[in-house]
């Protein structure tokens, strides 16, 4: 199978290197130092197992270098995906399949926009990679289920017919009936699990012992499952019950584990708050009443800053990488004033 992955960050390097180890003729299409290592390097893949790949792939900045593929693997961040989409013309032929796993619920209909009808598939993975160094990718969690199907749901034969490369890759990936609402899901998942962790700098464990903090978890993710339904997804009984179990479970577990999101965020990258946090407030119906919890004085996912002893934010005074007590917190600077404290810094 011919097989272009769009974005070699930590996923589209670990599911486009499995791939490539079992035998699929796979290209990377990326750009900057992410390209120069995989033409250079090659790419490596740190497994849990100690096991690690050195692999020999193709990669290239322009995809109409490769022609039209059988899929079209989108991996990239939230924010760079229509954009990619757009890049990825040349990729189309009239059986090409593409494939979106991007955290929110917008990634199909942006690549529909563009591509309009090639045979579009959904994804939802979860489990966690890190792109430890340009061409290094290094798998984070045990597992990494990849649940993937029709957007309308249902079966298909192109479904059924991709499901084997995928598994004899050794990708843990699985036929969804209805992958709208499992994106959902995880839609929800992600607006605690992500959005507050990268708020409050506190791992899950920490946040699940803190009384406020759990209760605000649980309403963040009531919330959005209210926005699906108000939407038309149907969930089953006790869905947020479900999922607020999961991250506890991963908490008691793991207890220092955060969000990729807080990974980002340490390490000064883009976030995407706009498909997670923020599109929970753009997918609310028209008329939709709020019910925001009135013990929260922490109202928007935005960075924030301990208050240091002098009660002055400086950005000497402050490490994102530790964790603080709720009371602890200010909201942030605006985006002038952090280009002001910025440049006093110099």
């Amino acid at each position: 199978m011919r097989v272009a992955i769009i974005g070699a960050g930590s996923l589209g390097a670990l599911f486009g290197g499995l791939l490539a180890h079992a035998g699929e003729d796979v290209t990377f299409v990326v750009r900057g130092a992410n390209l120069h290592a995989l033409c250079a390097n090659g790419l490596i893949i740190k497994r849990l197992t100690d096991e690690e790949l050195h692999l020999e792939v193709s990669a290239t900045a322009d995809p109409g270098e490769v022609g039209p593929v059988d899929l079209v693997w989108f991996c990239t961040k939230t924010y760079d995906l229509y954009a990619a989409a757009r890049q990825c013309v040349p990729l189309i032929g009239p059986e090409t399949l593409a494939l979106t796993i991007q955290n929110g619920v917008d990634a199909p209909d942006q690549v529909a926009a563009v591509l309009g009808g090639v045979g579009l598939l959904g994804g939802v993975v979860l489990g966690g990679a890190s792109l430890v160094a340009p061409g290094v990718v290094e798998q984070r969690t045990p597992r990494m289920p990849m649940h993937f199907g029709e957007i309308v749901g249902g079966s298909s034969a192109r479904v059924d017919q991709l499901h084997p490369t995928l598994l004899g890759a050794g990708i843990d990936s699985a036929i969804s009936r209805d992958v709208r609402c499992e994106s959902w899901e995880k839609f929800i998942l992600s607006c605690a699990a992500l959005g507050l962790s990268s708020l409050t700098r506190l791992p899950y464990a920490l946040i699940f012992a803190c009384p406020e903090t759990a209760e605000l978890a649980e309403g963040i993710m009531a919330e959005a499952e209210a926005v699906g339904q108000a939407r038309g997804v149907v969930f089953e009984s006790g869905t947020v019950e479900r999922l607020l179990q999961l991250v506890r479970s991963v908490a008691t577990t793991t207890p220092a584990a955060r969000g990729s999101m807080y990974l980002d965020l340490v390490e000064g990258r883009r976030l995407e708050l706009d498909a997670i946090n923020g599109c929970s407030r753009a997918h609310r119906p028209r008329g939709w009443r709020a019910h925001p919890l009135k013990f929260c004085r922490l109202c928007s996912p935005a960075p924030v800053y301990p208050r240091n002893s002098a009660s002055r934010l400086t950005l000497s005074a402050f490490d994102p990488r530790q964790s603080c007590e709720l009371g602890e917190l200010v909201r942030t600077p605006t985006s002038k004033q952090w280009q002001r404290m910025a440049s006093a810094q110099r």
